[in-house]
């Protein structure tokens, strides 16, 4: 009996932390929401591209690489659960609803950029002048 004890008590305490941190989180990001200037939509698709450039520069990886995408989802997901459990609104269909369209909205940018960039990179490169492209106007210019 008194290790069950033992047990539950380390289990709660952990438990207490992790509600405090949800809550936590979402006043942060009401704050955020309601000080924006764009709409909450907006927002997911703003916070979606820079989230996943900043996880590509921290990580020092390419944005083709799958990690600074997997940076995004699990942060959209961990968003969302915190969404889930503070707000309980009186129609589950529309809560759920609405969160898996915050999901949608997060991951649309990374994800059709990422897709574009890994299967046709040159639209992403740089264009090269060449020295015979440039010929013609230098000889223009020339007296």
């Amino acid at each position: 009996m008194i290790e069950k004890t033992m047990l539950a008590t380390p289990a709660r305490g952990l438990w207490h932390v992790t509600e405090h941190g949800m809550f936590w989180w979402y006043k942060i990001k009401m704050f955020i929401e309601h000080a924006s200037i764009i709409t909450s939509d907006a927002l997911h698709v703003v916070i979606g591209v820079g989230l996943w450039v900043l996880a590509a520069i921290v990580l020092r990886r390419r944005l083709t690489d799958w990690l600074p995408w997997l940076v995004v989802l699990a942060a959209v997901l961990f968003n969302e659960t915190v969404d889930l459990w503070v707000e309980q609104w009186p129609d589950a269909a529309m809560q759920y609803g609405e969160s898996a369209k915050d999901i949608m909205l997060t991951m649309l940018l990374p994800s059709l950029l990422m897709a574009a960039a890994r299967e046709q990179p040159q639209l992403f490169a740089r264009r090269t002048v060449s020295r015979s492209s440039r010929e013609p106007d230098e000889q223009a210019h020339r007296p």
